[in-house]
């Protein structure tokens, strides 16, 4: 078994990053920007989870590229956005805590040596260090819209895999959606007139409901929402990723322009 810090400690150091970072908070856009999976840190105690750096560079730690495009999309709509500052490895912003991959054993073939038999105490102490601080940010920043009696538009920002299984996949973007498409529809016909190739519920389906973030914070509440994937050869460096921001951008600006889009979903549970 990976030796760990005793449960009882704290996980986070003092020289280790906060949980979660907020970028852009006094944005004015009726919109707030999500993501999940944006680093790939892990806390010291953890002893990089007993994986080499080879593999904390993997997308298994985290979402290429992710990151970056939140903060310069953030910029671009004048939105606040909020970002987890650790690794998916360590605790999954974007699963419910009783998912079996909310702490990962092992992913796309890969054993995480320090998650085997995480005990109750430590999958607790991961939660309360990272996970819940992150959703109570997110939490504090819808509260603020509800205050100026504003219902926000949440725009979360993940990445894919350029291949899987062997296969390529040819979507430039992935546009995730539910049942809501206020925003999904209109962005996907306005980076498609772009000339993206833009996956509509593909690589993955916002219907398969595997996610947490979107769904508590927006679907679950009626707000309009969209997740977008992007595939991580487009966002592997700074080019790509101001290009990818931008282009985002430009789809997303009429959308969130329109006074109609702020109001509750009828459809909400």
């Amino acid at each position: 078994m990976h030796e760990l810090s005793s449960p009882d400690a704290p996980l986070i150091g003092a020289d280790d990053p906060a949980p979660v970072s907020v970028h852009n908070g006094n944005g004015r856009a009726s919109a707030i920007v999500l993501c999940d999976h944006g680093s790939n840190a892990v806390p010291k105690a953890l002893r990089g989870l007993g994986l080499t750096e080879r593999e904390l560079h993997l997308h298994i730690a985290w979402d290429v590229g992710a990151a970056s495009v939140t903060r310069r999309l953030a910029d671009a709509l004048d939105a606040p956005a909020v970002l987890a500052n650790y690794s998916r490895l360590v605790v999954d912003c974007n699963r419910p805590l009783d998912h079996p991959t909310s702490i990962a054993s092992e992913s796309d073939g890969v054993r995480i040596p320090a998650n085997i038999a995480v005990t109750e105490a430590e999958a607790r102490r991961r939660a309360e260090a990272i996970f819940w601080p992150y959703h109570r940010k997110i939490g504090a920043g819808l509260a603020g819209f509800a205050v100026r009696g504003v219902l926000p538009a949440i725009v979360s920002v993940h990445s894919f895999t350029a291949t899987l299984g062997g296969h390529r996949r040819p979507w430039q973007v992935g546009v995730l959606w539910d049942r809501d498409d206020r925003v999904a529809a209109p962005l996907i016909a306005a980076l498609r007139a772009g000339g993206m190739e833009v996956g509509d519920n593909h690589p993955y389906s916002g219907r398969m409901r595997f996610g947490y973030s979107i769904e508590v914070h927006a679907t679950e509440c009626g707000l309009p929402n969209v997740l977008i994937e992007l595939r991580e050869d487009m966002v592997a460096d700074e080019e790509g990723q101001a290009r990818m921001a931008a282009a985002l951008a430009g789809a997303l600006l009429p959308v969130l322009a329109d006074p109609a889009l702020y109001a509750r979903w009828a459809g909400a549970e």
